[in-house]
């Protein structure tokens, strides 16, 4: 094709595959057929190819691709993006409505959105063209994901008009994409996402943008942070202009003129929230006029002009088929309620935990019983309580069985604890959820290895101990099902790159009764070497903090086990680091930071560490983290949708952090 001839086709064929994607990914409306679309894009593609100079970063073909990152560049967000404050009833709505009319008078509106269940983004253009994008952050810094919201078809890479803008959304992974997602998952012996959040924010996070391409994610813009040469008055207006932009902005918005006509909304909102494609979480309120939201002002943390309604955790009603008993790693004996599937929160739940025997007889449980289901914050499903009234006569009441359902011992209740227990150290079933919890992420973290792969391994009788993992074999692995040549490869570099782990890793990993995460790091901290710690007297180990004398005679019994010792040397001679790799921690008394000897909770989502990163950090530095707050606590740090911790917090006059301020000090 002649270049004359080949820039004008391409100029005609950005404008029809862009139109073509706005009406399949925004409006929803398909007007040609998929095969006419992949047509239209490889004719573009050939012609790139022919003449590379007419590649620009807004064509159609850039939205998959590039290379893979070594890490993610901070962002300043020039105008901070604040997270809402929350409302959990009406006093808490009517509260907002009167601190609104008390500022601004009587004269005013509000706009109701739904709060979408995603991550927070800040997109960027430039005379119209996609140059940024970020996540939220702490709301001053955010990470660079520019390549992987590219990949997201429902961001247009130019906007209809050649504007300076700045606009925020959320991106969100849509329920069909999240169950296809964690089929697969499933499917490869991979640990599943627990809800669509989590999987669109860990897509948005991987540095290979074909990853983030292929999690098939969405995103509604729902306000703009600074925009050139052109003046709104609105918010309603904003939402507007971000429409005729080309972006994808949600449609059930509304305009209310007073509080009841919000409450009214959110009424309506939480009959149908089951029947959208995608997962809300709540509504979000804002004062619609921009001049009255900068009188109302904002706090440190959020606007007053605005705020969040979240709904309260779902219930539904299923029918209990049966009780599953499984056999955990310590032997104990756990009953689980197999459901008639029923959607709750955003996922279809088959199952949920009913923990001992003692809970299933003070909620009166029985076969065949309807029960109201809810997942106790939004992520793990549980048994409220039974609907006695729609009894048939038909249920049956259940017992726990005498004997192990896996190798047939005789079910013991150890004094003080309310769970039956296995205590046949041989039981298949034992041996099989230690090799899980081995390769657990919070122990030595095998990619590859989740639970079906370690029991299709163990069927096999390819692996009966933790070193045998160690000593597996190209040959007998791509023996299995669903074992190929890239996945076994994949497999075996990562149980060799786990070899490497630091000490504590192991610790936690072997299982040793009353040792959990935070313990084996203390101890690896402590002692340095598997050598020294297997040495320990029961005195030695009561001497370091939080090491209390139940553990440290379990400690002690565990090393002095023959079978363990044979183990720990297996273990040494395939190769696995038995050193602590950390920082040393810092002592209260050695008083060189602002947290040595502070009682620590962390609450709320954080945006630039996980919860567990930032427990290893303030632990590096001398604090001590809890779960809960009391008037031990000394600090809380609070992240976004804190709950009763805060509240508890705020109640007992504990010092508060936001983010911003935790990263502040560890980076001091």
């Amino acid at each position: 094709m002649e270049y004359e001839a080949a820039v004008n086709r391409v100029k005609e064929l950005h404008k029809l595959l862009n139109q073509y994607s706005y009406e399949y990914y925004v409006l929803d409306q398909p007007s040609v057929p998929d095969a006419e679309y992949d047509k239209l894009l490889r004719e573009l593609q050939a012609i790139e190819s022919e003449h590379p100079d007419l590649v620009t970063p807004d064509s159609p073909t850039q939205r998959v691709g590039g290379q893979v990152l070594s890490s993610f560049t901070k962002v300043a967000h020039e105008i901070p993006m604040l997270s809402l404050g929350n409302a959990f009833n009406e006093e808490d709505l009517r509260d907002f409505d009167r601190k609104v009319r008390e500022t601004v008078g009587e004269d005013y509106e509000y706009v109701c959105e739904l709060k979408i269940d995603g991550l927070a983004i800040s997109l960027r253009y430039e005379d119209g063209l996609f140059v940024q994008g970020a996540t939220r952050g702490d709301g001053n810094i955010g990470e660079d994901i520019t390549a992987n919201l590219r990949t997201i078809r429902s961001i247009p890479l130019r906007l209809n008009e050649p504007l300076t803008i700045e606009v925020r959304g959320e991106a969100y992974m849509p329920r069909k994409s999240f169950e296809k997602l964690n089929q697969i998952k499933l499917e490869n012996g991979e640990e599943p996402f627990a809800n669509p959040r989590n999987a669109a924010a860990g897509s948005l996070r991987q540095l290979d943008p074909k990853i983030a391409a292929s999690r098939n994610l969405d995103t509604f813009l729902y306000a703009i942070g600074e925009i050139k040469g052109m003046e709104i008055a609105t918010h309603s207006e904003g939402l507007d202009l971000l429409e005729r932009l080309g972006l994808k902005v949600n449609k059930e918005r509304k305009k209310c003129y007073n509080i009841e006509e919000v409450l009214h909304y959110i009424e309506q909102w939480t009959e149908k929230r089951p029947n959208l494609t995608y997962d809300i979480d709540g509504i979000v309120i804002k004062v619609n006029s921009y001049e009255q939201q900068r009188r109302l002002g904002t706090t440190v943390k959020s606007p007053r002009w605005a705020i969040a309604y979240k709904f309260p955790a779902e219930e539904v009603v299923t029918k209990l088929l049966d009780i599953e008993i499984k056999v955990g790693r310590t032997g104990v004996i756990t009953p689980t309620a197999i459901l008639e599937p029923v959607r709750v929160a955003g996922t279809t739940v088959q199952r949920a935990t009913l923990h001992n025997e003692d809970l299933i007889r003070e909620k009166d449980i029985r076969l065949g019983d309807y029960v109201v289901v809810k997942k106790a914050g939004d992520i793990i499903p549980e048994v409220v309580h039974v609907l006695a009234e729609r009894r048939t006569g038909e249920e049956k009441e259940f017992f726990m069985p005498s004997h192990c359902p896996d190798c047939g011992s005789e079910l013991v209740r150890l004094e003080d604890e309310v769970a039956l227990r296995c205590i046949n150290p041989n039981c298949p079933a034992q041996i099989r959820e230690g090799l899980i919890h081995f390769v657990s992420r919070n122990a030595m973290n095998i990619e590859g290895l989740g639970e079906k792969v370690i029991s299709q391994l163990f069927h096999h009788q390819l692996i009966h101990d933790v070193a045998d993992i160690y000593r597996l074999q190209k040959s007998e692995l791509l023996e299995l099902e669903r074992m190929g040549e890239k996945s076994v490869t994949k497999l075996l570099e990562a149980i060799e790159a786990s070899k490497q782990n630091s000490l504590e890793k192991l610790l936690f990993g072997l299982g040793i009764r009353h040792v959990g995460a935070k313990a084996a790091k203390v101890l690896a901290q402590q002692f340095e070497t598997m050598d020294r710690l297997s040495l320990a007297t029961r005195d030695d180990l009561i001497e370091v903090a939080d090491i209390g004398e139940k553990m440290a005679d379990s400690i002690v019994n565990y090393f002095e086990n023959e079978q363990v010792k044979t183990l720990i040397q297996e273990l040494k001679e395939l190769g696995l680091n038995m050193e602590y790799k950390g920082p040393k921690p810092i002592r209260p008394e050695e008083g060189t930071t602002l947290l040595a000897g502070k009682t620590v909770v962390l609450t709320g989502k954080l945006e630039q560490l996980t919860r567990n990163e930032a427990k290893d950090k303030l632990e590096s530095l001398g604090a001590s983290v809890t779960g809960s707050v009391s008037k031990k606590t000394d600090i809380v740090v609070a992240g976004v949708d804190a709950g009763s911790k805060l509240a508890k917090a705020e109640q007992l006059g504990i010092d508060i952090w936001d983010e911003a301020k935790l990263l502040e000090i560890l980076q001091a």
